[in-house]
């Protein structure tokens, strides 16, 4: 079991998973590209190694011996913001909907080839990262209790932190820009898969609704983000609301 890579040039990721051979092909495969792969076979072993940190990516199977890939990412979703990608032999619409309803950034069945796969975790570490440019001359948009820092890709409800994944992140940056105005799914669709996220049917209400979770909203009663029927959705303007 190696430590991840000290060498500034090279991606740390985990892998858990139980097939070791398939381990070992992908860390093989993945060496030359600059990504250094060590591997967990269990459960409660890779979600200890997981949360110690020091990860750019987490690959994440989904049966996993003693406790299943859904529960491993459930607790270090609560400890770690690090980007999941789920690698498992189910990949109906159930189980992508919810990887990602768990906070997976991407999910990709064991029918992968090599280079989707190397395509696939480049993006979600990309993704992870602040903007270059671009973002990083941005000011901090602010909407009522909410506060966005574009240049390091946070937000804060009041005095609190927001764990956000990436797309969740980015949705809620979407919306807050457009504060007050809707957004429809079509145009958060076309903007999440400008970012090179992995999308599909639901997915969008999927993150919403997610987003809403973490933000301590009611969709019956909204404080933040409102559904508008057969149109999309909308981040409240509290100074609208209360002019």
């Amino acid at each position: 079991m190696t430590a991840p890579s000290s060498a500034s040039s090279s991606v740390s990721v985990l892998m858990i998973d139980d097939d070791r051979k398939l381990c070992r092909l992908i860390s093989d495969y993945l060496a030359p590209f600059g990504f250094a792969v060590s591997s967990e076979h269990s459960g409660p072993a890779g979600l200890e190694r997981a949360i110690e940190g020091g990860w750019q990516a987490v690959i994440l199977d989904l049966m996993l011996p003693e406790l299943d890939g859904f529960e491993v990412l459930r607790r270090l979703r609560s400890k770690s913001r690090v980007p999941v990608l789920m690698l498992t032999a189910r990949g109906d619409e159930t189980d992508r909907i919810e990887g990602l309803d768990l906070g997976a950034d991407d999910y990709l069945p064991k029918t992968f080839s090599p280079r989707e796969l190397l395509a696939r975790l480049r993006a979600v570490v990309r993704r992870s990262k602040p903007e270059p440019c671009g973002e990083a001359d941005e000011e901090p948009v602010e909407v009522g209790p909410l506060r966005i820092q574009p240049e390091a890709r946070s937000a804060w409800l009041q005095d609190q932190p927001l764990h956000l994944t990436p797309v969740e992140y980015d949705l809620l940056l979407s919306l807050a820009r457009s504060k007050g105005r809707v957004k429809t799914r079509e145009q958060l669709f076309e903007e999440i898969r400008a970012r090179d996220y992995e999308v599909f049917d639901r997915s969008i209400d999927v993150h919403i609704s997610a987003l809403r979770r973490k933000l301590g909203d009611d969709p019956k009663a909204p404080r933040f983000i409102r559904t508008v029927r057969s149109a999309g959705y909308l981040l409240i303007n509290p100074e609208a609301a209360h002019a």
